[in-house]
Order: C-alpha cells, then sequence, then structure tokens
C-alpha cells in the first residue's frame, strides 16, 4: 500500500466524529495502530473502533476532557503504554458553537478556546517528551479556512482556529532540532453529516470541483503528513477546500 504507516502509532483526539472519525480509520487502514480519543461521544469512538476492525486494524479507545491538563496527561500516558508509543498525534477535538459576537459568554468563550486551542497546546506538551527521545514525531493540528477568511457564524471558533495556525509554526522551529514536525491542515465545508440538509446543491461558484468535502479527503492528507515521505515538511499550512477560498 502506497504511503504505508506500518509500525507507527498515532493518537486521533476527537475521533469519534466526523474529520477525526475519517482520520483514525485511514490511519489504521494504512498500518498504523490508533488511540481513537473521545469526550463525549462514546458510541461514535466504539464505531470508528469497529469500522478499524472490520479491516483488520487495531484501535483503542480512550476518554478525555482535552480542556483539562491531568486527563490529557492520563490519556496520553494510557494511549502511549497501550500503542508502545506515540508517534503521530493529529490534534481534531473542537467545539463550535455558532455564537454571535456581542451574545458569546465569558464561559462560552472560555470553554471553546480552552478546547480548540489550548486543548492542541497541552496535548502538545504531553507527546512531546515520548517523540523526543526516538528523534521522530509528526504532530498534525486540524484548523479551519475560518482562520483565515471571515465569517459571520462564530468568531471565537474562528479566532481559536487562527490561533491554531500560528501554534503549528512557531512549534515547528523549536521542535525541529529533535525530528520532530508540526503541519496544519485547513479544511474548507467538509460533509460531516450535516451539511447535505442545508446544502443539497453545491455550487460550482462557491465550491469550484462541484461538491463539499468529505472527511476521507482530510485523512488522504493527514495520512500523507503522517509519512516517512514528508521528513522535509513542518510549520506549512495545507488548505484542503476544493478550491473555495479561491472564490
Amino acid at each position: 500500500m502506497s504511503l504505508s504507516l506500518n509500525g507507527k502509532s498515532a493518537l486521533v483526539t476527537g475521533a469519534g466524529t466526523g474529520i477525526g472519525k475519517g482520520i483514525a480509520v485511514e490511519l489504521a487502514r494504512r498500518g498504523a495502530k490508533v488511540a481513537i480519543h473521545y469526550n463525549a461521544s462514546d458510541a461514535g469512538a466504539k464505531d470508528t473502533q469497529l469500522r478499524i476492525e472490520e479491516f483488520g486494524g487495531v484501535s483503542m479507545t480512550v476518554q478525555a476532557d482535552v480542556a483539562d491538563r491531568r486527563q490529557i496527561d492520563r490519556m496520553v500516558v494510557a494511549a502511549s503504554e497501550w500503542l508502545g508509543g506515540i508517534d503521530i498525534l493529529v490534534n481534531n477535538a473542537a467545539l463550535q458553537l455558532n455564537v454571535n459576537l456581542f451574545d458569546y459568554t465569558e464561559e462560552q468563550y472560555d470553554r471553546v478556546m480552552n478546547v480548540n486551542l489550548k486543548g492542541y497546546w497541552l496535548c502538545m506538551q504531553a507527546v512531546i517528551p515520548i517523540m523526543k527521545p526516538k528523534g521522530f514525531g509528526r504532530i498534525i493540528n486540524i484548523s479551519s479556512v475560518h482562520g483565515k477568511r471571515p465569517t459571520e457564524f462564530d468568531p471565537v471558533y474562528c479566532m481559536s482556529k487562527g490561533g491554531i495556525k500560528m501554534l503549528g509554526r512557531e512549534s515547528a522551529i523549536e521542535l525541529a532540532r529533535y525530528g520532530i514536525t508540526v503541519n496544519t491542515i485547513a479544511p474548507g465545508a467538509i460533509d460531516v453529516g450535516k451539511y447535505k440538509a442545508s446544502h443539497k446543491e453545491p455550487s460550482r461558484k462557491k465550491f469550484p470541483l462541484g461538491r463539499v468535502g468529505l472527511p476521507a479527503d482530510v485523512a488522504s492528507v493527514a495520512c500523507f503528513i503522517a509519512s516517512d515521505e514528508t521528513s522535509f515538511l513542518t510549520g506549512s499550512i495545507i488548505r484542503i477546500d476544493g478550491g473555495g477560498m479561491l472564490m
């Protein structure tokens, strides 16, 4: 299989649903052992594991609130012990409330930023000591095109996604000496089961390829970044939006 990940171990946060589910399944399909993180979506995480087991892949599930350092540390220890290390971290778990600027409460603001940005930082801090002794690591942060293009549906979510891009750039510089690369994927519109209801016929004026993306589209890019083919790729942001940002 091209871009084989045989022998690699991966932790994917928010892997019970959507993009995280797609990434976890594809990493396993290419040979990686995968720790499937979830917070509240226990049924979703079990479904991800079942999909992986169907083709003989190896995975485990682990629960944690990624806004809490103690829970993250527990998650990483459990995943590392079961997997035999962690070569790949995919920071994907995110919260999107779709609240307007002046309607946000401080509690909502803190929750979104703590999950979407602080959580990524904490997960990176937790896995780096595991990666450093091996002189190898792939950290993949999932941001969004909304970290660059302003919208009117959730300014705090967009702020968090913009911060993720700078987290990736800064940490790429600091971690390069240890053989750890840090790259960011910025998806556009991805159908995670909710999109079709409100966008039945994607317009080529908005989506040049005539469709919205699928979790598998993001997963293929994540697998490429996770592979040995990308030893010279770090600090990059890869936009996967079917050309939507060009319009």
